[in-house]
């Protein structure tokens, strides 16, 4: 006889009760779970679309080294007072743009939201032109963000047959050619991933705002 119909104190009854409460505990936690795991997956896809939506330095296939440059904030005139934050950071400054293996130096002024930042030892920047000869657009990493890049356009002057490199301290202008020459010798092309020359000592770099990449002259 099923010992399920004997029971008289009713145990049957309230072992079935039991169960069907931890049946739906279970559901509930499986519930819970799947939840959790729902919503992680959809902040890691708007994740994706965020650093997505940046500049892609894949699109910026040149290089540029800033050796040195000058920076000053800039407010609006909507400025309520001045805990503002400022809106541009406006300067100048000197650097190489690497085009097809070839070191061009340049000069320039900008204007951008974010505040400029040289080179540090042999670092150099994605750039592309956006006016040939006239405007750089070059990429640099979001202060506090290194994964997500930021565009500041350079508007450049630039100096024909010429390239700039740090020597004894101070930069210096020579033809691109001794330069040019200095990077076969230590296998230094940024533009196809070499970014540390060989059989040369640490460079140098300084985080005053002025100078930096001290350790590209030619000795």
């Amino acid at each position: 006889m099923n010992a399920r119909l004997i029971a008289t104190d009713g145990s049957c009854v309230r072992m079935e009760e039991k169960a069907s409460h931890d049946d739906l505990g279970v559901s509930l936690m499986q519930r819970v779970v799947l939840s959790g795991l729902s919503t992680i997956a959809c902040c890691l896809a708007l994740s994706t679309v965020v650093l997505a939506g940046g500049p892609d330095p894949a699109d910026y296939p040149l290089r540029v080294n800033i050796l040195t440059y000058t920076s000053h904030s800039r407010h609006t005139r909507e400025g309520k007072g001045f805990s503002d934050a400022p809106d541009y950071s406006d300067g100048l400054g000197q650097g190489d743009l690497f085009e097809n293996g070839v070191p061009r130096g340049f000069n320039f002024t900008y204007s951008c939201i974010d505040a400029l930042r040289a080179s540090s030892g042999y670092e150099t920047f994605p750039a592309r032109w956006k006016k040939m000869d006239k405007t750089i657009t070059v990429l640099l990493p979001e202060p506090g963000k290194p994964w997500n890049w930021v565009g500041c356009d350079l508007r450049a002057e630039m100096r024909p047959g010429m390239a700039y490199f740090w020597h004894d301290g101070s930069v210096v202008e020579k033809a691109s050619a001794v330069l040019k020459d200095w990077m076969m010798k230590h296998q230094w092309d940024p533009e196809k991933g070499k970014d540390e020359p060989v059989d040369v000592e640490p460079a140098s770099s300084s985080s005053s705002g002025t100078s930096s990449s001290q350790g590209t002259a030619p000795q």
